[in-house]
């Protein structure tokens, strides 16, 4: 259970084509240009790092305890230390140790699995599916951003709503925040942002010599 409240944030979209009004298109195009200059940021590095936190709240308006965590993030590959889990990916194989458990399972995830555990892979939905609605300038976590709503153009989306706060000043995400369909929403604050690293691929992969104990199970 507690898995699935750290994971349940985050699916992959069904791609679709966008169809806007005149002023929609320029809304769009505005917070589209955000976006793009942030992920082209990410996409140029040779890696970044982050901590960040989670704060799930149900349907009811039940919030759960946060969730804390570090990233660190190259291309497709990621790695992500929270308080009951660590994951690896390192573009095709992913491992996710269970603290508690002992326990590491081993799989080869499809792309919506992907998304479903790395948080700056919910951020290429913007590139279809969904409209982009103007951005609204607002105080995030004590910075000036930028909040940038993005609607499901689908009706098969696992979502009903996302919104992304992005700095004003560095261009770096604040906060991602998602609300499903059944009403349970997902604020992923985001901090320590830096792209200034150059991670070796082996950072990306479990290695069994240094959890000697785990037991692992391979599920591929």
């Amino acid at each position: 259970m507690m898995k699935k409240n750290i994971l349940a944030f985050l699916f992959f979209f069904l791609s679709g084509l966008l169809s806007f009004s005149r002023s929609s298109a320029q809304s769009s195009a505005e917070a589209r240009k955000i976006l793009d200059k942030f992920y082209e940021t990410y996409e140029q590095s040779q890696g970044v790092a982050f901590s960040f936190e989670i704060t799930t709240i149900d349907a009811n308006g039940v919030r759960y305890r946060p969730q804390q965590g570090e990233a660190m993030m190259k291309g497709d590959k990621f790695k992500l230390d929270m308080n009951t889990a660590i994951i690896w990916f390192d573009g095709k194989t992913q491992w996710v140790f269970l603290k508690d458990v002992g326990e590491v399972n081993i799989s080869t995830p499809s792309a919506k699995e992907v998304a479903y555990t790395s948080p700056l892979a919910l951020l290429r939905l913007y590139k279809s599916g969904y409209t982009l609605k103007k951005p609204i300038s607002a105080t995030v976590n004590g910075k000036s951003a930028y909040v940038i709503e993005m609607i499901p153009t689908t009706s098969h989306s696992d979502f009903k709503q996302l919104s992304v706060a992005v700095d004003k000043k560095t261009n770096t995400i604040l906060q991602i925040k998602t609300t499903l369909k059944n009403n349970q929403t997902s604020i992923i604050d985001i901090k320590n942002y830096n792209d200034n690293h150059n991670f070796p691929d082996s950072v990306f992969v479990f290695d069994k010599a240094d959890y000697p104990d785990v037991e692992v199970v391979d599920l591929r």
